[in-house]
């Protein structure tokens, strides 16, 4: 299995104390292609792991959004990692090993490390590793933080949830996990938004913007997608993905980590009456957000599940990465939907007023054809 662990800590642009990211440098490696023929070319069957979209420095005019939606919205963000810090750090202690599911996941998880230190003296172990739909979590990966924390208590964390692919994708990696292995994981994924309900362990399941939603990899360590590919990933080794040296002068990525962390101290109580709310409530996952999905796509006449994309942050990834068609939005005056106003105008797609909806707003994938994009 990967034996070079000590080149992973130096992957990306997040100090070696953040976190450990347990990937395949692939920089090397030509993966990117253009978002309507990486768009075709999914459609056509191939599976998104296997290339990565391009990624450019961000315009101005993102960079300008991801500053003011950070200064608005850092208190929140703040606050919705504490309380999720806190149902961790009681449920788990000091056995938590925190696991990351890059790359959204991974900023994430810097923070919750940071509050737990901040809040309780502990540095927690943290990786950051790869889950992929239909393909699974990379087991070498799980293997390898098994072996080197024996006894510890693993707890997955992601930035949010839209429909819940990811965490139902999970429980099935798990699942699977315990069945090959005889171990058992827990499979409650730790995110600060969840506006689908797909998980009992959330900040808030208000659609909001996290800031970090607005960029790619320059606000993700300058780490691209995992990528799952034959070719270059071995049976013992990591999930692949890139470092994006090239993009350092617009990385954020730290600053980001820092402007939320100084919040901290001003959230510790309010996070903590929040969370033994939560603890106490012992609500359940109802994956209410797939029904609106389902909706969705009967009243549209979609084709698959897989080209509805719920929530702020996946509409967000739809308009930065994938061919989309139309913008469903709750509210068009919502503080959180600013960015995805100017991103629809920016690539002429067509916004649609959604009232009856519970998230914030909802991108829809156009389908593409050899002749068309």
């Amino acid at each position: 299995m990967n034996d070079c662990i000590d080149e992973m800590e130096i992957f990306g642009s997040y100090a070696k104390r953040d976190v450990i990211f347990l990937l395949k440098d692939l920089s090397n490696f030509q993966l990117e292609g253009t978002i309507d023929n990486r768009e075709k070319q999914i459609q056509s069957g191939q599976h998104y792991s296997e290339s990565l979209p391009i990624e450019y420095l961000p315009p101005d005019q993102y960079m300008q959004l991801f500053q003011e939606t950070l200064k608005e919205y850092k208190q929140k963000v703040a606050l919705c990692t504490g309380i999720v810090s806190e149902q961790i750090f009681q449920n788990k202690g000091e056995d938590a090993v925190l696991v990351s599911l890059a790359r959204a996941g991974t900023p994430v998880g810097i923070l919750i490390k940071r509050y737990i230190t901040t809040r309780y003296h502990v540095d927690l172990p943290h990786y950051s590793v790869s889950i992929i739909r239909d393909k699974g979590l990379d087991e070498n990966a799980i293997h390898y933080i098994l072996k080197q924390h024996p006894g510890k208590k693993i707890q997955f964390v992601d930035g949010w949830t839209g429909k819940g692919a990811i965490s139902i994708e999970l429980t099935k990696a798990c699942h699977r996990f315990h069945e090959r292995y005889g171990i058992m994981l827990d499979d409650t994924l730790a995110v600060l938004a969840d506006p689908g309900h797909c998980t009992s362990l959330y900040g808030t399941r208000e659609d909001f913007i996290i800031p970090s939603a607005c960029l790619n990899s320059t606000v993700s360590g300058l780490v691209s997608r995992t990528v799952l590919n034959k070719e270059l990933i071995g049976p013992d080794d990591f999930h692949g993905a890139k470092y994006y040296k090239e993009l350092k002068s617009a990385d954020v990525s730290n600053e980001f980590l820092d402007i939320i962390t100084k919040e901290f101290p001003f959230i510790i109580n309010e996070a903590s009456k929040e969370a033994f709310s939560k603890i106490n409530l012992h609500e359940e996952a109802t994956f209410k957000g797939m029904q609106e999905v389902l909706n969705i796509q009967a009243e549209f006449n979609i084709e698959t599940t897989h080209y509805i994309k719920p929530g702020v942050g996946e509409t967000t990834r739809v308009l930065l990465r994938r061919v989309p068609w139309r913008i469903l939005m709750k509210d068009p005056e919502s503080p959180y939907v600013r960015h995805i106003i100017m991103l629809a105008k920016e690539r002429n797609v067509e916004i649609i007023h959604y009232p009856n909806m519970s998230y914030t707003c909802c991108g829809l994938i156009k389908k593409v054809g050899k002749n068309q994009c």
